[in-house]
């Protein structure tokens, strides 16, 4: 009699039902993926045809006092805090995380993983910059700036850079940790630390807010696209 593959406890292996329960979380993911590339597609149409500018000035504006625009909505400590969050997605910050992130998983033997980490980051800053040249869009010019910029303004580089390295380090960490409520705050910080970028990239008036959007929705694209790589590589690493 011909043993069955369950009989043979292949279907049974740690590794095999791991595959399995992966393939739902990925079919989400490609969804998510899509939606992404489709909202990111939106908000460029808007903004090559410039229907999105009425609805950029008047969320720009609303930060700032109407009698004085170069004075930001808030306490002066707000305006501080704002840098702060604007510096978690600096390319020195961003690049610091990076390099060690790298380094210690090199150094625990993760040698995929850094590499994921690795092209995840470069690639996400170059596609930036391709992006950012392709479009060419003037940064605001109704408010002073609170920070110094010398590129173009969509999409923007703090917002895609930072949810591309946040986002990709926390789904790469949330693989290895067991407990599903510690993924899930891993994942939650990601995306706060994120959302709190972009945001300060608008209150300080270096960004329109749809240049912040179609960043978060192209980094998110990128970071997820390179957790799916690094699903495959685990994959042809342990074969079910």
């Amino acid at each position: 009699m011909k043993e069955s593959a369950t009989d043979s406890g292949v279907v049974g292996t740690p590794e095999r039902r791991r595959s399995i329960a992966r393939e739902p979380i990925t079919l989400v993911v490609l969804a998510v993926i899509a939606g992404g590339i489709w909202l990111f597609a939106e908000v460029a149409d808007e903004v090559v045809e410039g229907e999105s500018h009425r609805v950029d000035r008047r969320i720009l504006l609303a930060m700032r006092d109407p009698a004085d625009p170069g004075d930001l909505w808030g306490p002066k400590w707000l305006e501080e805090a704002g840098r702060d969050f604007t510096a978690l997605g600096g390319g020195g910050v961003l690049l610091g995380v990076t390099a060690a992130t790298i380094g210690g998983l090199w150094l625990a033997g993760r040698w995929r993983s850094s590499a994921v980490v690795l092209v995840a980051v470069v690639g996400g800053l170059l596609l930036s910059l391709v992006l950012k040249q392709s479009f060419d869009r003037p940064r605001p010019d109704l408010v002073p700036h609170g920070s110094y910029v010398g590129t173009q303004s969509f999409p923007s580089g703090h917002a895609m850079l930072s949810a591309v390295t946040y986002l990709t380090l926390g789904l790469l960490v949330s693989r290895v940790v067991g407990r599903r409520r510690l993924r899930t705050y891993i994942l939650a910080i990601a995306v706060v630390v994120t959302l709190l970028v972009g945001v300060s990239r608008v209150y300080l008036g270096v960004h329109w807010p749809t240049d912040v959007l179609a960043g978060w929705a192209a980094g998110a694209v990128w970071a997820l696209l390179c957790w799916v790589l690094a699903g495959g590589l685990q994959s042809r690493r342990h074969p079910g």
